[in-house]
This record gives C-alpha cells, structure tokens and sequence, in this order.
C-alpha cells in the first residue's frame, strides 16, 4: 500500500530538481474572497474567458484556478504572476513563455479541490475527482472504459464501486492529460490498473504496447471524498506534495 502523502506548506518558493515532482493543492472557494485583486493578475484572455462562464461559481472558480496556477509558478521562474504569458500546443496543452527549458505542468480540479502538478524535463497530467457515494459511474465506464476496466468495476463490492470508478477515471484522464493529446487518444484503447498501490500509469495499451514502460503513476488524496491521479513520465522521481495559499503580500503586490 502506497504511504500517504505529507501535504506542506513552504515558508519560501521551493527549489524543483530534476528528479522530483511536486504537487500542489488549494482549496478554490477560500481565495473567491480576493478575487479582485486575483483577477487583476491574469490576461486578458482570461478574464475574457471568465466572462463566457453562465454561472457565478464557475467564473469564481476559473479566476481563482488561474491565479493560484500563475502564483505556483512564478515561485520556480522566479517572476510576479501577471507578467506570465502562456501558450498552447497544437493539441491544446497549455505552455509557459520564458520558462526554465523543460518546465512541464498541469492543473486539474473538482468543484471547490484543485491540484496543479509541476515537473522538469517529464512531461505530467494530473486529475482529481469528487467521490459521490452511490454512484457507480456504469453508464460512462460502458462507453469509455477498457473491456477489462469494465470487468473490475463490476466485480468491486456495491460500497466500493464509486471509488473505483473515480479511480479508474482519474487515471485514464491523468495519463491523456499527461500526453497532451487531448480527444485524439481514445479511451478504450489502453488500460489503468485500478490497485490502490499502482505505480505503473498503464496495464496495457493497444496503440503502443512500450507505452507501459514510459508512465509512472501515483495516487492523490488532496481532501476528503476526493480522489485524484499523477501520471509522470519516466520513474526514479521524489514526490513532494504543498500546500498553497496565496500570500497576503502576494495578493497585495498584484493590486
């Protein structure tokens, strides 16, 4: 069984080396407050992104999910959050203009729980999930699910099956994020081990069978009745896992 990850909270920016990743959650409600002065920290396309939102919440939520991303990772550039410019890949990953050489991350969240995962020279996704009690997830696991995944999801006793149906959707979502490919990968095509201990990101894989051998997996409890995934690629890494608020003072110097 996988040891629980000890989330912390740095006094200073950490130092990422090339043999760790490290993982980062906050809670997006608690920064809705500031969201002022949030906002003032993301481009124009962002805010105008935001604008597109027909729910409050969910443009709350947004805001506060790109501003806690730009805060991450001006700590390891070493630059204020509203100077950072982003780009995207043909398939749609987002990447950091003027970054250290090899600078890989992704954000992920579930309703209020959000996660950003950050690596050097490994590519990462990572996803996170609520786990709602009761549902199975049977209809979406018949249609996007390996045969095998299927099978497993029917075998888990009643209690566990909402459990693992996030799991198992969390790590499919993690290594297609981790790709980059966005919808060109389909689902059905590879296979996630669904053991809680997992360390391979796949059991198999139609399209590439070596695939299996490039993907490290870890399991994320970022809060309670939440469940997430970190697939990486390569193995031999440290994981370290933080805690993120946004600074008083950080806040203030975007104002």
């Amino acid at each position: 069984m996988s040891v629980p990850l000890q989330w912390m909270r740095p006094d200073a920016p950490p130092m990422l080396a090339l043999d760790e990743v490290h993982v980062w959650r906050f809670d997006l409600d608690e920064m809705i407050p500031d969201g002022l002065a949030l906002e003032r920290r993301l481009s124009a396309e962002e805010r105008e992104r935001a604008r597109r939102f027909r729910f409050t919440r969910d443009r709350e939520r947004y805001l506060a999910g790109r501003a806690a991303l730009r805060g991450i990772l001006a700590g390891y550039v070493g630059a204020r959050p509203e100077t950072l410019r982003f780009v995207r890949a043909p398939q749609g990953k987002p990447a950091l203009l003027a970054a250290p050489e090899g600078l890989e991350f992704n954000l992920t969240h579930a309703d209020w729980c959000a996660v950003v995962a950050v690596a050097q020279g490994r590519r990462v996704g990572v996803d996170v999930e609520g786990i709602r009690l009761g549902h199975s997830g049977m209809d979406v696991a018949r249609r996007f699910f390996a045969r095998a995944e299927v099978d497993t999801l029917l075998a888990a006793p009643p209690e566990e099956r909402a459990a693992t149906f996030v799991r198992c959707w969390t790590r499919k979502e993690a290594y297609v994020k981790a790709r980059g490919d966005g919808l060109s990968l389909t689902l059905q095509h590879f296979e996630v081990p669904l053991a809680t201990g997992a360390t391979r990101a796949l059991a198999s894989s139609l399209e590439d069978p070596a695939e299996v051998e490039r993907w490290s997996l870890r399991e994320l409890v970022p809060a309670p009745r939440h469940l997430g995934a970190l697939v990486v690629e390569g193995e031999d890494f440290d994981l370290r896992a933080w805690e993120w608020t946004p600074a008083e003072r950080d806040i203030s110097a975007a104002s």
